[in-house]
């Protein structure tokens, strides 16, 4: 009965070969890793910066926040004067698009691209009721973190923290009074209350998933 060859007897012409294929798998694991990480770093790089720019350079929630020309390292300017919001404690400064439909993904998706939006039929700043602010992630993964970088850091937010709304060339200051997470159907924080001025700002939760909606509220400061 023959004997069984062990790898090192067999054709010379052939060990070569299969070790081509082994280095030819190898080499495309590696290829589709690099690709795979690239890919991922190109759609979550906002959320992955603002991270980074967090832990190791907080921004200084005691600077001056204003309206104004004059350039000193503890002032904050608003980006947009008409409708913008500032929260220095997280680095956010946005336009605001007003008069945006909370419930057409279509129109709202390309508010977002533009900056953050506020909620159709909710108030203005400075107005009696509750000031509607949102950045949804996408309902499509790969999109998603293009239109929720901007609130991404909300979770840092704690009672007391401060946050500008800036409308019309004026300032509104507001307070933050609570934080929460809860179902992406809840619609309640939407609803008017006529008796005070309070604002809420949202976003999804985790970023680039539509699980959840992270919400802050505040009212405005006396």
């Amino acid at each position: 009965m023959p004997k069984k060859r062990t790898i090192s007897q067999l054709n010379p012409k052939t060990r070569p070969f299969k070790l081509s294929i082994s280095f030819i798998f190898l080499c495309a694991g590696v290829v589709f890793l690099l690709i795979g990480l690239i890919i991922f770093g190109g759609i979550f790089y906002p959320v992955i910066f603002q991270e980074l720019a967090y832990r190791f350079s907080p921004p200084n929630s005691g600077a001056v926040v204003s309206i104004g020309k004059e350039v000193k390292p503890n002032i904050i300017h608003p980006v947009d004067e008409k409708f913008g919001i500032v929260i220095p404690k997280i680095g956010a400064n946005s336009k605001v698009i007003a008069h945006v439909s909370a419930y057409n993904e279509k129109e709202y998706q390309v508010a977002l691209t533009k900056g953050v939006a506020q909620a159709r039929d909710t108030a203005y700043p400075g107005e009696y009721g509750n000031t509607f602010i949102f950045a949804h992630s996408a309902a499509n993964w790969y999109e998603a973190n293009r239109y929720n970088a901007i609130f991404y850091l909300l979770t840092k937010l704690e009672k007391k923290d401060i946050i500008y709304l800036f409308y019309k060339g004026q300032k509104y200051v507001y307070t933050v009074s609570a934080k929460k997470l809860v179902d992406s159907n809840a619609l309640d924080y939407l609803k008017q209350d006529h008796t005070k001025k309070t604002l809420t700002l949202m976003t999804c939760w985790p970023p680039g998933t539509t699980l959840k909606r992270l919400i802050v509220t505040a009212e405005i400061a006396p």
